[in-house]
């Protein structure tokens, strides 16, 4: 017997539109109720409407966040109750490591409704790290567990989630990958870098940030031609900082937030990936393009163990140099072919069908249920 479910899933960024999207599609065709809610994290077209259009992602409610940080994760917490309480979901199912998790699994919590994380699992082990803070608010809250690999799953199992809560349904960013048709590009085609930055720790550092430019400047001097797509908020601090000057330079594309489907096309077409994203890693590892990450960890380590990623942060002078001696190794003929050979560790394109039929299991019932325990017994939990 199978159940059908009225699931609630939140997103407020671009990759979780990216991610989300094939996951709801899933849902539904197995004939659960989905209410998609946008919580306003993203108000670029480039990363929010136009996105969610072409990826077929159509929220039922949208909520518009004020500008204030503080004033900001307070709304988004508001609008997350709210959203329970006009939804009234079975399951509240949410993904990845965005300020929108946490807020929406501490308002299930809140309102008596089971809490599912997709994605589960990622571990960067950085304590400054706030995506590490909503990873283990989401671990913490969560009755199901959904984890992209085997990596992720143990850290599940290190921290103490019973296995039978989790399960390994690879990452839905292949679903779309897949579905999309996006094919590799052969390595003898591949030309130049790609590179992409936004995270705060790289982008509102001024030190660190002029550090990134540097990094840029090299990789087009030494390595070859950089396309640049710039995020909204790493555009605002080049501009404030007028550091963005150094970077007009005929080896260097420079434009801001592109469509989803141009991105892909320019990493596939790429020697090398200079990021601090954690989907373009992924998506990488899908088109068998190396990566170099623009930082001193990552949630996401089966690049690392491939030895197809390695980690080069902003972290202090010798960001340049060490960029550009990964950049060495990987653009050479064995990195090429390392990279472009080693299976993707990310799934198979099938997460969302797998998340559909875990819940549509009458045996996740068990998994669900948010029962008191009853200790007047005279029993202890241990």
């Amino acid at each position: 017997m199978t159940r059908s479910r009225h699931v609630l899933v939140p997103f407020g960024t671009r990759p979780e539109v990216v991610k989300l999207a094939p996951v709801v599609r899933a849902l539904t065709d197995a004939g659960h109720r989905v209410s998609v809610v946008d919580t306003g994290q993203h108000t670029d077209p480039e990363m929010g409407s136009q996105l969610q259009a072409a990826l077929g992602l159509t929220p039922g409610h949208r909520f518009a966040l004020p500008a204030d940080p503080a004033e900001r994760t307070g709304a988004l917490h508001a609008d997350a109750s709210r959203a329970l309480r006009l939804v009234a979901p079975d399951l509240v199912l949410a993904l990845g490591d965005t300020n929108t998790v946490p807020a929406y699994a501490l308002a299930a919590r809140a309102a008596g409704v089971p809490f599912a994380h997709l994605e589960a699992g990622l571990r960067s082990l950085n304590p400054r790290s706030v995506e590490e803070v909503n990873r283990r608010v989401a671990a913490a809250t969560a009755q199901l567990h959904f984890a992209p690999t085997k990596r992720a799953a143990a850290f599940l199992a290190d921290e103490g989630v019973p296995a039978e809560r989790v399960f390994v349904v690879g990452n839905p960013v292949i679903d779309t990958l897949v579905a999309r048709g996006v094919r590799r590009v052969p390595v003898a085609e591949r030309a130049g870098v790609l590179v992409t930055a936004h995270r705060p720790t790289n982008v509102d550092d001024p030190v660190r940030l002029a550090r990134l430019v540097g990094v840029v400047r090299a990789l087009a001097e030494r390595v070859g031609p950089v396309t640049f797509p710039v995020h909204p908020r790493t555009a605002a601090r080049l501009e404030a900082t007028g550091l963005g000057a150094q970077l007009v330079d005929r080896r260097i594309t420079f434009t801001g937030p592109v469509g989803y489907d141009v991105l892909l096309a320019a990493l596939a077409s790429a020697r090398l990936a200079v990021t601090d994203s954690g989907g373009i890693q992924e998506e990488a590892a899908y088109l068998g393009v190396p990566v170099v990450v623009l930082r001193g960890s990552t949630p996401r380590w089966e690049g690392v163990e491939a030895g197809t990623t390695t980690l080069a942060g902003l972290a202090d002078d010798r960001a340049a140099a060490a960029v550009l001696a990964a950049a060495a190794g990987h653009t050479s003929a064995e990195g090429q072919e390392r990279a472009a050979t080693v299976p993707c560790p990310y799934g198979d394109g099938t997460t969302g069908p797998q998340v559909a039929a875990v819940l549509a299991d009458e045996r996740t019932d068990a998994l669900l249920a948010l029962d008191e325990p009853d200790f007047t017994d005279g029993r202890l939990p241990w």
